[in-house]
This record gives structure tokens, sequence and C-alpha cells, in this order.
């Protein structure tokens, strides 16, 4: 049997099992998000924040307030999943929520002074992830943009 062709002009060798679990795509990114996140763990803990939190918390430093729509936009989260860690958040004294000024239909999210505080000790996160990895910046930066290329084909793919 000759090499198997896929679409897009992939071509596969001959004797090449695409069912080998080291092979899989889909087991590669899950094993590195898992173990990636724990990481991530012992850092957030002291702050009080999960790592879904951190990451609503990230978008908010960014640009705030943002509608709870937008903020499940940029976080990839759906509502039912965001709104209880939104909850979580406002209860622990990090965020409000109330109507948008700007279109009293949409719930907006804006960082209290203590959520817009916890920013200076989340500064130590990113690089203590780089001690912990052992990697370079830049190597981490290829990563990331790969995964974005990916995350952007699979949600385009119908």
């Amino acid at each position: 049997m000759g090499p198997v062709t896929t679409s897009k002009t992939s071509t596969v060798p001959a004797g090449t099992d695409l069912l080998a679990l080291d092979r899989q795509v889909c087991y590669a990114l899950a094993v590195a998000s898992r173990n990636v996140i724990a990481l991530y763990k012992p850092l957030l803990a002291p702050m009080g924040l999960t790592h879904p939190q951190y990451l609503v918390m990230l978008a908010l430093w960014e640009e705030a307030p943002l509608t709870v729509s937008e903020l499940g936009r940029r976080v990839s989260l759906d509502p039912g999943t965001l709104s209880p860690l939104l909850k979580r958040l406002e209860s622990s004294g990090h965020i409000t929520r109330g109507r948008d000024p700007h279109d009293d239909r949409a719930l907006a999210v804006a960082l209290t002074p203590s959520g817009a505080r916890l920013r200076s000790r989340a500064e130590k996160v990113p690089p203590a992830i780089l001690e912990r990895l052992g990697m370079e910046l830049a190597e981490l930066e290829d990563l990331r943009d790969g995964l974005t290329r990916l995350i952007a084909a699979a949600r385009s793919t119908p």
C-alpha cells in the first residue's frame, strides 16, 4: 500500500499508524494543558484565584469594564461557565457586576480596587512559570503562536 493522501495536500507515509496515541494532537494538547495549568495552581492559590478566574482577571486587567458577553468571548468561556466564576470573583471582592452604562440590556464587569491591586501580585506569575518550565520566552511565544493558529483553524472547521 502506498502513501495515503489526505485533504490539503498532506501525505502520510505508508505504514504510519494514524491511531497511535503518541501521534495524536488531541492527546498532546490534553496532557500539556493539564500539566501546565497544574503549574499555575500553587502560584494562584495565595491570591485566592483558580486558573479560570486568573484568565478572567487577565482580560479585565487589559481592559475594564467589559460586558459579560465580551469577557466570555475573550476568555473562551460560555455563559454557563462564566456566570458562577464571576459570582465567586464578586464575592471575593475583586469585581463588580452591573448594568453597562452604554447598553442597559448588557451586564458589565468591572474591577474593584482590590481586583486592580491584585495585578501587582499576578505580575510574578509569568516569570515563575518560565522558570518552572525551564524554557526560553521566545520558545513559549512560538508555541503560543502555533496554538493560536491551531485554535483558529479548529474554530473555522465546519
